[in-house]
C-alpha cells in the first residue's frame, strides 16, 4: 500500500451535494479491508454531519469544525481542540445584520458578503481568532486551529507520522491538510490556488477522485 491512510474533506471532495454515493462508500471499504487507515478532515460540525453521513464507522477517526473537534466512531467522547469564541462575538455579529450565522462547539461560520463586518468585529474585540475561507463560506476560529493542526491530534491516535498521508480536499481550507500531508492531492473541480499546491491533481471530480486515489493507493 502507497499510503497507509487517507485523510479526506467532505463537501466537495467525499460528497456531491452533501452525499456520499454507494459505489464510493464500497471503495473506502476495501481501503479499510486493505489495512487502511481513513481519517475524515471537514468544516462541518459533528451533529450535522451524523445527519448526513451514516456510515461513519468506516473512519477511524474524524476532525470536524476544521479542525477544531476530534472524535472517534464509537466512542461518546468528543474532544475539543480548541478554546470556544465567546458569545459576545457571535451577538455582536446578529447587531449587525451579519444572517445566516452557524455556532458549532467551537467554530463560528457565516457567508460572504459579510467577510469585512467579521474582520473589523474581531479586532474591535481583539479576539485571537482568524477567518479561514471555504469558497463562499466564512469560518472563524481561535487562531492556529485549522485542518493540519487537527490532523495532527488523529495521526497520534493511530501512531501515524505525516509522510504516511495522502490528504485530499477541493478548497482554500484544505491548504494546510495538502500542505502537511505525505501526499497533498486535489479533486479535478478544486479551486485553482489548491491544485497549484497539489503533488496531484485527479482525473475525476470529488467522491470519484477519492475513489481514484484509493485505487492507485491499492496499486489497481
Amino acid at each position: 500500500m502507497k499510503y497507509r491512510a487517507i485523510a479526506t474533506d467532505y463537501d466537495g471532495t467525499l460528497a456531491t451535494d452533501g452525499t456520499v454515493d454507494t459505489e464510493i462508500r464500497q471503495s473506502l471499504k476495501r481501503y479499510r479491508e486493505a489495512g487502511g487507515h481513513l481519517l475524515l478532515v471537514t468544516g462541518r460540525e459533528l451533529s450535522e454531519l451524523k445527519e448526513v453521513f451514516n456510515d461513519l464507522a468506516l473512519f477511524d477517526g474524524v476532525i470536524a469544525e476544521n479542525g477544531a473537534v476530534f472524535w472517534q466512531p464509537g466512542d461518546e467522547q468528543v474532544q475539543l481542540l480548541a478554546k470556544p469564541l465567546p458569545d459576545e462575538f457571535v451577538s455582536s455579529l446578529i447587531a449587525q445584520n451579519v444572517s445566516p450565522i452557524s455556532q458549532g462547539q467551537v467554530l463560528v461560520a457565516t457567508w460572504q458578503p459579510h467577510f469585512d463586518v467579521v474582520e473589523q468585529t474581531i479586532t474591535k474585540m481583539g479576539l485571537e481568532a482568524e477567518i479561514i475561507l471555504n469558497k463562499r463560506a466564512i469560518m472563524i476560529l481561535p487562531k492556529g486551529v485549522n485542518k493540519k493542526t487537527g490532523l495532527e491530534v488523529g495521526l497520534t491516535q493511530l501512531q501515524l507520522s505525516p509522510e504516511q498521508v495522502a490528504g485530499i480536499g477541493d478548497a482554500e481550507n484544505d491548504r494546510d491538510l495538502l500542505l502537511y500531508c505525505g501526499l497533498g492531492v486535489a479533486v479535478e473541480n478544486a479551486l485553482p490556488d489548491l491544485k497549484a499546491i497539489a503533488d496531484w491533481e485527479t482525473k475525476a471530480p470529488r467522491g470519484q477522485g477519492v475513489q481514484e486515489l484509493i485505487e492507485w493507493c491499492l496499486g489497481c
